[in-house]
């Protein structure tokens, strides 16, 4: 159900009017190998690309690492960049420069596409290609070869009749997967079936559509140990009926700091957010929120807010003791099926006592083309035809090294649909 599904029709004229277009001069003609294909190895070919990334669940239909894979779907290609659909990234311009791994083509860069395709989309002379890049892969693998696989304890069958559902699957870690306590550095889940929505496996982490595999930056970390108990949360959704049961049975890998590593910094979680809403049947614009306050000198690492298919847009705003405000992350557009997780690329300094609140809307009408039904009221539920809205929160208190306790933070949490 992406929203962005309109794209397809809105015509290449139309890309003039947003002054992105390209003389069609035989002199200025663009080429693939010369001026498009630099641009969709630095932005697009991570994904665009035999075996490319799988972002949660999220894999692209099409490869451009070839003039013959990329000319069929020229006309497309320029319609997403133009209008912002491609490279997936939801952050607001004011944002521009802030996080780790930003997807965003400059203005340069789009019309770029635009015209080589109003042009004909030539491919040019191949000598000029750039080399192809060479990806990290260690048997489907994005972080490289984990230390550890772990999978969930046995297969489960994902029933015929099943719409939605959340399944819990205790497991322990055994000598032969983590023999000591280790610090992560990385961790990558791969989904069992198709019928995966998200996954919460701590001290892990989890998944969710868009989600790319995480990284901890250096000096920062989790802890695992040795025969820790860990519960495979796992949200199911399909379309029920006969013969639409499969097996799953998810997996995640890890790569392990170097033992004896200590980190300086222990990261933990606020899934804060609101659970108190009713959006009203036909509601375009309800809004709600909730808020937390940072007992100590605070280090934010990241955000990743997460909604269902009524989500709209997501506001996280900071409020300083001494009376000042700022954005910490507007979301203006928000999109199920790419759920980004925002990281600073330096993490962000707050003083104790700073408010942080997220903000949701919600669109509950009949001109939201993903709104499972429009016609009820709507309360906070973990089904994905329910809604929820959790502010993820990643951050740690400056004065928190190697013996501070990671997980989740439930505390100082205020909510209500004005506040």
């Amino acid at each position: 159900m992406i929203k962005r599904n309109t794209l397809l029709g809105i015509s290449l004229s139309a890309l003039a009017v947003a002054g992105i277009s390209g003389s069609a001069s035989a002199a200025e003609r663009l080429t693939y190998s010369k001026d498009v294909l630099p641009i969709l190895q630095e932005n697009c070919i991570e994904c665009h690309r035999p075996g490319g990334s799988n972002l949660g669940g999220m894999v692209a239909p099409m490869a451009f690492t070839t003039y013959a894979e990329a000319r069929p779907w020229a006309k497309s290609m320029a319609k997403a960049v133009a209008t912002g659909a491609m490279p997936p990234w939801d952050a607001a311009e004011e944002h521009r420069g802030e996080f780790i791994g930003e997807r965003v083509l400059s203005d340069e860069d789009k019309a770029t596409i635009v015209q080589w395709v109003e042009t004909g989309a030539a491919r040019g002379n191949p000598k000029d290609m750039p080399n192809p890049l060479e990806f990290v892969s260690k048997e489907g693998w994005s972080i490289g070869e984990p230390d550890a696989v772990l999978s969930m304890p046995e297969p489960y069958f994902v029933p015929d009749d099943l719409l939605d559902g959340t399944r819990y699957f205790q497991d322990t870690l055994s000598e032969a997967e983590v023999p000591t306590d280790r610090w992560i550095k990385a961790v990558e889940f791969k989904p069992g079936s198709e019928v995966v929505h998200h996954i919460i496996a701590r001290p892990f982490g989890g998944i969710a559509p868009g989600n790319a595999p995480r990284v901890y930056r250096d000096g920062y970390s989790a802890k695992v140990k040795k025969g820790q108990k860990y519960v495979w949360n796992m949200h199911y959704h399909k379309e029920p009926g006969p013969g639409t049961g499969m097996y799953d049975q998810s997996s995640l890998g890890v790569v392990f700091y170097p033992e004896g590593y200590v980190p300086d910094h222990v990261l933990s979680t606020n899934p804060f957010g609101p659970v108190d809403f009713r959006i009203p049947a036909g509601d375009p614009n309800y809004a709600a929120s909730a808020s937390y306050i940072f007992e100590k000198d605070t280090l934010i690492n990241g955000m990743m807010p997460h909604m269902h298919y009524r989500g709209k847009k997501v506001l996280y705003e900071l409020f300083y003791p001494d009376g000042t405000t700022e954005n910490l992350l507007n979301v203006p557009e928000y999109d199920f099926n790419w759920q980004t997780v925002y990281t600073f690329k330096e993490p962000k300094a707050v003083p104790a006592g700073t408010k942080v609140k997220v903000t949701g809307w919600w669109d509950n009408s009949e001109d939201n083309p993903s709104n499972p039904d429009p016609t009820i009221d709507i309360t906070f539920g973990e089904a994905t035809h329910e809604e929820m809205l959790f502010g993820w929160l990643s951050f740690t208190n400056e004065d928190e090294d190697a013996t501070a306790h990671s997980g989740i933070v439930m505390r100082n949490r205020r909510s209500s649909s004005d506040d």
